[in-house]
């Protein structure tokens, strides 16, 4: 599968954006999505994760209550709707699919689950 990050850009602190991720291939809801994020210096780390159903989802503690993701599978999209962010929200921003986790149901945390990647957009979130 081949997935296709959009929507990052520049905010102030405090306002929203939607990030889209468009899959390629017929077998989009046979994954489990998420989001990651890596700031400059520092690690990719995980945002959040939705089942292939979407019944399910998991966050960070850094960003539960804020973010939301959620799927479209007859869209084959999955998307992060941020709200209230934070510069140190500031990132680029992956979609990433995982195998695993569409068999099993695991909502993994580490990229290292996670079997094709975006190629990432950037947030930035200004003071």
């Amino acid at each position: 599968v081949q997935l296709q990050a959009s929507g990052g850009g520049l905010v102030q602190a405090g306002g929203s954006l939607r990030l889209s991720c468009a899959a390629s291939g017929r077998t989009f809801s046979s994954y489990a999505m998420g989001w990651f994020r890596q700031a400059p210096g520092k690690e990719r780390e995980f945002v959040a994760a939705i089942s292939w159903s979407g019944g399910s989802t998991n966050y960070a503690d850094s960003v539960k209550d804020r973010f939301t993701i959620s799927r479209d599978n007859t869209k084959n999209t999955v998307y992060l709707q941020m709200n209230s962010l934070k510069p140190e929200d500031t990132a680029v921003y992956y979609c990433a699919a995982s195998t695993v986790g569409g068999y099993t149901g695991v909502l993994g945390t580490k990229p290292l689950m996670y079997d094709y990647w975006g190629q990432g957009t950037l947030v930035t979130v200004s003071s």
